[in-house]
């Protein structure tokens, strides 16, 4: 009998062995498959962004990412890499130690420690860093066909790509630049001799110099924040690219008449693009709601939480975008032309006609209320070819300043995909890491440190007293 239990009792560990044996293979053969996970962060630190996501999945071909470094640097890039290769199929990441394959890493052209390489489409590219906004650029590169040039407007002393102050747009041509785009600058002096060339903000203009024509080349026009008057052929230049089916990003801010530096009225402009529907008005908006100075902003630099329908924002519900210094407009419907209002202001924002003081002091019985219309995007409808334009009544908000501000970087890509026809790349991309430092006032830090350093150890002496006292 005892043998025979002895047995029995054999077989249940056995089988209670196999059981748990399976159960584990089971479960790493699941967890190796279908490897999934939840980020409880407040600004999904540990997520992919929606743009990468959709890029990602959508792959009509294989794609690669191959990361070069020593076999103990892998972890460092495995957390970012291996979410990327969990969204598809198609996307494959390896792993590759030059010391280990020293032939293979000769090959790729690796020099340094930390490269990482995206292949797809016959192309490679590198990407700057280990992070998603240049992994998922880099791929952007690869698997996109054909060139996007984007040609920013020169010689009304316009902002300049160049420039690396505060109010120049070097980051705008280098967040482009990631995104697959060729950037230049252009002057719109047409085919006439040197000598006979436009310069624009000079309201004279010569009858011989009226060949203006923006190059064919430019995928993308941009006008960004002309402090002169743009003289008729110029005018003409761009009407004629949008009705033969050209794209363009016009940015006009509020005509101040401040300083030495006064922006010019540019009504032949302006008058151009209120037959395509959108009237911008002489004003400068305030926000008066005080949500700005949450974020350190002024009165002047409205913050837009409240979106219209359009491709360009319908998915920027929840993203705050800052404006400084704009202006507010209407949009019409017009023959062969199709407006959307993008974003407006909040209930809390009032429109100054006053352009010549630097003091804003609002003005019930003058002053118009919000919600104000400040972006609108249209379409015009040719046999030739669809025009596209998108109209802001300010320039400042892609400044080095305040583009990494929010959803200022999304907007401006998402502007720019819309014009160059490239809708499957709008989306919310990859963010900073959130800022989650604490900023305190001199009368703050003085009471958090008497309360660490004098107060709490004060109480715990007091209650050690009382608790000796007690057993005493």
């Amino acid at each position: 009998m005892a043998a025979n239990r002895q047995t029995k009792y054999s077989a249940y560990t056995g089988a209670y062995l196999l059981i748990v044996i399976g159960i584990l293979v089971a479960v790493n053969f699941l967890a190796n498959r279908y490897n999934k996970s939840a980020d409880l962060t407040s600004n999904k630190r540990y997520s992919l962004s929606e743009q990468t996501e959709k890029i990602v999945k959508d792959l009509k071909q294989d794609a690669k990412i191959t990361y070069f470094d020593d076999t103990t640097g892998f972890t460092r890039a495995k957390d970012l890499l291996d979410r990327y290769s969990n969204l598809s199929p198609k996307l494959t990441v390896e792993y590759i130690d030059p010391n280990k394959k020293p032939q293979i890493a000769k090959a790729a052209g690796v020099k340094n420690l930390g490269v990482t390489f995206v292949e797809a489409n016959g192309k490679r590219e590198e990407a700057k860093s280990v992070t998603e906004e240049e992994i998922t650029g880099a791929l952007i590169r690869t698997v996109k066909d054909g060139e996007r040039n984007v040609c920013f407007v020169q010689g009304a002393n316009e902002h300049t790509i160049e420039d690396p102050g505060s109010g120049g747009y070097s980051q705008f041509k280098e967040l482009l630049e990631s995104s697959n785009y060729k950037v230049r600058e252009i002057t719109l002096a047409g085919a006439t001799p040197a000598s006979q060339k436009i310069a624009i903000g000079n309201p004279v203009a010569t009858p011989e110099a009226t060949s203006v024509e923006i190059p064919k080349d430019c995928t993308v026009t941009v006008v960004a924040g002309p402090r002169f008057d743009y003289p008729q052929p110029v005018v003409n230049a761009f009407k004629a690219s949008i009705e033969s089916g050209g794209r363009i990003l016009f940015m006009l801010d509020p005509p101040l008449k401040l300083g030495n530096d006064p922006i010019a009225d540019n009504n032949l402009l302006t008058a151009q693009l209120t037959e395509w529907g959108i009237t911008l008005k002489k004003n400068l908006v305030i926000d008066l709601s005080g949500l700005g100075q949450i974020f350190g902003l002024s009165e002047a630099v409205p913050l837009i939480n409240s979106y219209g329908t359009h491709l360009i924002v319908r998915d920027m519900k929840r993203t705050a975008v800052a404006l400084p210094l704009v202006r507010s407009l209407e949009t019409e419907g017009k023959d062969k032309v199709t407006v959307d209002e993008l974003f407006s202001t909040s209930d809390n924002s009032i429109a100054t006609t006053n352009l010549s003081t630097a003091e804003v002091r609002p003005d019930a019985s003058k002053d118009e209320k919000g919600p104000l219309a400040v972006a609108a995007a249209a379409t015009y409808q040719s046999e030739t070819g669809q025009g596209r334009l998108v109209v802001t009544g300010s320039s400042g908000w892609v400044a080095n300043n305040i583009l990494r501000f929010n959803g200022n970087r999304d907007l401006a890509l998402n502007i720019m995909n819309w014009l160059s026809s490239d809708e499957d790349l709008i989306s919310i991309r990859p963010k900073d890491p959130e800022d989650q430092r604490l900023t305190m006032t001199s009368a703050q830090m003085t009471m958090v440190r008497a309360v660490s350093q004098f107060i709490i150890p004060l109480i715990v002496i007091i209650a050690g007293v009382l608790v000796w006292l007690k057993r005493r």
